[in-house]
């Protein structure tokens, strides 16, 4: 009777830090904390890979202390030099996405001639007219526009509070050994679950963008020069294929866009082969995804287009972000319980 009645016990407690696991998550996406918690989870996953290769010769408690307190402000630091340059770069003549609209337009209406006319009436006329869409598309989102630079500055300091807070779980949890009461325990349990999960996708995520940013520096710096043809913007479309290239699936849609338009500039040939070589990375990462991510998670690239599908019916685009991590810690939770 005492055992049926502890594992009941555990099953309910395991049951109520599920539920609060849920609503902690609803409740970061819905007052706007996601940033802070990936940003966060980042910082701990990168200290938590790393500090065991620097600390596996010390034996003294301090110096495992030291050495994970260094490590930790030198990602810290990293992560926001990455940042800032980041957002550099979008604000230089290089990487500003008006002025990459702005040469695609240009692009567009050099080129027309050369699309074929059923698809022609699809394409904006002239610079002109992409600027009346985006001027129309911006009225439409005029309360969003505004409240944009807000944004902005909120989600920088979330990113840094969150960071913060990372370095400082990961440093607690690397150099003590905590002793948990049973809810505590069973609340840990989700937190580690929804860390391994943001770390298999995250890590997997990095892995396939980085190929996917190779192959596309292979195909526009070198095999099309030795061809002859020298495309505009290519250093930026690497660097755009590696940052969009981190959101599974509808990152490479907008890659894929903007590489055929840059195509056009040269010839339809041109754009048609850039076509082919995209659907050939597409067949590579249809591989890529099932090894790396469906290795880790165990989800097909179809599991993960629906959650981002319905999370973004939820919650915009953060919920797209959001959908892949959380997405796996669900399937995760479940997994471990025999349900799927």
């Amino acid at each position: 009777m005492q055992t049926d009645s502890g594992h009941s016990r555990l099953l309910s407690l395991d049951a109520v830090s599920c539920i609060m696991a849920a609503i902690a998550l609803w409740l970061v996406m819905q007052q706007g904390l996601l940033a802070a918690l990936f940003s966060g989870l980042l910082v701990y996953s990168l200290v938590q890979l790393l500090a065991p290769m620097f600390g596996r010769r010390l034996v003294a408690r301090r110096a495992q202390i030291v050495v994970v307190a260094l490590l930790s402000v030198v990602i810290v630091a990293a992560l926001i030099a990455a940042i800032w340059g980041a957002i550099a770069f979008f604000r230089s003549d290089a990487g500003s996405i008006p002025v990459l609209m702005k040469k695609l337009a240009d692009i567009l209406e050099a080129s027309r001639s050369q699309i074929p006319a059923w698809l022609a009436a699809y394409v904006p006329v002239d610079a002109a007219a992409l600027h009346d869409m985006l001027v129309g598309w911006l009225h439409q989102h005029a309360i969003e526009a505004r409240t944009m630079g807000s944004i902005a500055g909120r989600v920088l300091a979330h990113i840094l509070i969150g960071m913060i807070i990372g370095a400082m779980a990961a440093l607690y949890d690397t150099t003590v050994t905590p002793s948990y009461r049973p809810l505590a325990a069973a609340l840990h349990a989700r937190v580690v679950v929804l860390h391994q999960a943001f770390r298999n996708v995250v890590f997997a995520q990095v892995r396939i963008a980085a190929i996917n940013a190779v192959l596309t520096a292979v195909y526009l710096l070198l095999i099309l020069p030795l061809a002859g043809v020298e495309l505009p913007l290519r250093k930026t479309m690497v660097i755009i294929t590696f940052v969009v290239g981190l959101l599974p699936v509808v990152g490479n849609l907008i890659s894929n866009t903007i590489l055929v338009v840059i195509g056009l500039s040269h010839s339809l040939g041109i754009a048609f082969a850039s076509l082919l070589f995209l659907m050939g990375i597409h067949k590579l990462e249809y591989f890529l995804n099932a090894r790396i991510i469906g290795q880790h998670i165990n989800a097909h690239t179809w599991e993960l287009l629906v959650a981002m599908l319905a999370m973004e019916s939820l919650f915009g685009i953060p919920g797209v972000i959001a959908a892949p991590v959380f997405y796996a810690y669900l399937k995760q939770e479940l997994s471990a319980r025999g349900l799927v």
